[in-house]
């Protein structure tokens, strides 16, 4: 009985580590904790309006863009699963690509998929991200990219709740989060008044 459970547990783990997996470059190793801030003064392109399609060069995202962040939306790495301070933030408002400030998602898609990194089941707009075939690591997996500066969000897969049944799960490192700004009125109100 004890092997069975065993057996159970293994074969969950690595259903777990397929669905949500991750990988990390040898440049990334040593990050202990991720910066989750793009320093957007020092970033010219860095946008909640503009639409325009950003094409710079690698070099110059290099500069623009923290060692973490470059590392997730540039060379397609992957932040440690639970690191994220977005994963499991219920707060209101719009989720924002953190290297162009592209609009991605709403905090009302976000749900718990209990995978260690944010997860919605639908975009804001279905031209804000791009789609690309996965075949690392020996798996076949839905990359997700932003649509204006073509950034490495993560990947979607089909096992997500209703209504779309997908899950797009997303490196909480090229996410920038602003709160609903109703939201923040009401609570400042309320507080003045107590």
């Amino acid at each position: 009985m004890k092997n069975m459970i065993r057996i159970a547990n293994l074969v969950f783990l690595g259903l777990m580590m397929q669905s949500c997996t991750y990988s990390q470059s040898s440049s990334n190793k040593d990050v202990n904790t991720m910066d989750n801030t793009v320093k957007k003064e020092n970033n010219p392109v860095y946008s909640h309006h503009d639409t325009s399609k950003v094409e710079i060069s690698d070099q110059e995202w290099q500069k623009l863009l923290p060692k973490d962040v470059y590392n997730v939306a540039r060379l397609k790495g992957t932040e440690r699963p639970w690191s994220s301070k977005f994963e499991k933030s219920k707060e209101i408002g719009t989720y924002y690509c953190a290297v162009c400030g592209n609009p991605l998602f709403k905090s009302d898609t976000k749900f718990d998929s209990g995978c260690g990194w944010p997860s919605f089941y639908e975009p804001i707009s279905k031209t804000g991200i791009i789609y690309a075939e996965d075949n690392s690591y020996g798996m076949e997996r839905t990359e997700v990219m932003c649509a204006r500066c073509k950034s490495h969000l993560g990947h979607v897969f089909n096992d997500g709740p209703p209504p779309t049944g997908l899950r797009f799960c997303i490196n909480g490192v090229v996410l920038d989060f602003e709160k609903a700004k109703e939201t923040e009125k009401k609570y400042q109100e309320q507080h003045k008044q107590s």
